[in-house]
Formats: C-alpha cells, structure tokens, sequence
C-alpha cells in the first residue's frame, strides 16, 4: 500500500485534535463520485470533530486526481491508496488502521448511502440510554433503488445468512455504519468481512442495533458487483463465517486479587469480556 498525503486545510478546517469520527470511504474506479460525496459528507457533520479517510482501492481512472482536487479544498480529507485492486473488505480495514478517531462511520463511495443520514446514527450512539456494550449500529435501506437482479441477489444471500448465523440484522450489506474503532481492529480480518459485522461484533459479545436509513439509486459511474460475487460469493462466506463463530470462546476474565497488592495497579483499564479468536 501506499499513501498520498493529505490535502492542505482550507480556512477553519484545520485538524488540530484528535478526530471524534473518522469516515471511512472504500472507492474505486468512482472518479464522478468523488467530489460530489466529499461536500456532502461535510454538510452532514458540519460543527462537529471529525476527519475524512478516503481509500483508493487501486483505481483505473480518475479517480486518484479527484481525490487529490477533493483534498485541496478539505483540509479534513485524508487520502490513501492501494497499489493494486484488494478489495472493499482490504480497503476499508486500510482506512480503519489509518483513522485516528475512536469511532469509524462508514459508507460506500457509489453515492447510494446518503450522508444525511449520518447524524440519526450518532444520535444513537450517544443516546444516554443506550443499551451497554453497543458497538456497532448499522444503516438498515428498507427501500432499495437498485436494479432488481441486484436486489434479488442480496435477497437470496441476506435470507441464508439470517438463517444460519441468525445476527438479528435486517441489512448487513448497507455501506452506512458507525462502529468502535478498536472493536473493530480485534476482529478477524478476511475478504468479504465487511458483509458480516454484524456476527462477528455479536461472537466478541457487543450489541449491534439497526437504523432506518434513505438508499438512492447510482446515477453516476458504474456497479462492481453482480450476481456472481454477491449471491454465490456470499452463500460461501457464510459457511466460513459459521465455522469462525464455532470456533470462537468469550470467557469472563476475572482480577485475581493477591496479598498486600490493591487491585488494578498495572493500569486503569476496566475488567471485561474478551473474545479468543482462531488466527
């Protein structure tokens, strides 16, 4: 992988302190996309702390200028990119090592995920009555402006994978989520993970909750996937993510409190659960 520096800030959006969000956005080959979704995504968190990760996934178009032009305008704009195509799972795991902010909003570069939907997430992350241990929230399209090969597909593959892994989410495929940082970088990593969140957060014992969210149709550029890689490729990926969740153990990690020694000296971190993965 290589990186491309960040833009020069424009006017007031310098990034003096740490980010409290950092959006995540996988692209490629998304050059007509790009500054359109940048704005937009500046309108939805405009008075708030945050930066901008775009990660180009080896792009064959304009793709790498647009970001650059992007960049130029938004000082909260980072950019990195892979030397070659990896993937959306490659590509978002890329962007969530180099954020800097604790909590990671993402969404697709396609511009179907609409950005004004972001802060109904965030309302519910900081929400005071929120149930303990949520880390992860996830949009929920229950109107989808796709062609209906595509909705089909993702229909077939969302009913098996409800079935066997029963996760209790109604969308794991929409792009549009807020989710821990750290959580996130101590889950298994693989191709496609990012079609299965919702499982994988649940087997290392956080809470997941679903929003209502607005889907667009893409009225620019081209889709990447099809029946092959979302329908087939995901019925796969199930099968493997079952035999993860068999394999995972979450005890309960309790202090030993020894003789003349007061508890939690190494450090102030609070006891929790932990989730032994297979690697």
């Amino acid at each position: 992988m290589s990186a491309a520096g960040a833009g020069r800030a424009s006017k007031g959006e310098g990034m003096d302190s740490t980010p409290e969000f950092s959006v995540v956005v996988p692209v490629r080959n998304e050059e007509e996309n790009i500054l359109s979704l940048v704005a937009e995504i500046r309108a939805a968190l405009d008075g708030t702390n945050y930066e901008i990760v775009y990660v180009d996934d080896g792009s064959s178009d304009a793709t790498p200028q647009k970001l650059a032009e992007a960049a130029q305008n938004c000082g909260r704009l980072r950019v990195f990119r892979h030397s070659e195509g990896c993937g959306q799972s490659a590509a978002i795991r890329t962007g969530v090592e180099c954020a800097r902010g604790p909590w990671i909003i993402t969404l697709d570069g396609d511009g179907q995920n609409d950005p004004a939907d972001i802060p109904a997430l965030l309302a519910v992350l900081h929400d005071p009555a929120r149930p303990p241990r949520l880390e992860l929230i996830c949009g929920h399209r229950e109107k989808r402006r796709d062609s209906w090969i595509k909705r089909a597909s993702s229909r077939i593959a969302n009913v098996a994978r409800r079935g066997a892994l029963k996760d209790g989410t109604p969308d794991t495929g929409c792009g549009l989520k807020v989710f821990s940082r750290q959580s996130f970088l101590a889950l298994p990593h693989f191709d496609h993970m990012h079609r299965f969140l919702p499982a994988l957060f649940q087997s290392a014992g956080a809470t997941v909750i679903s929003v209502r969210v607005n889907h667009r149709p893409r009225t620019k550029g081209r889709t990447h996937y099809g029946i092959h890689n979302r329908l087939w490729g995901g019925i796969v990926d199930v099968l493997g993510v079952m035999w993860l969740r068999r394999r995972t153990k979450r005890p309960a990690v309790v202090e030993i409190m020894l003789p003349g020694v007061s508890p939690r000296t190494a450090g102030d971190a609070p006891i929790r659960e932990h989730a032994h993965v297979p690697r």
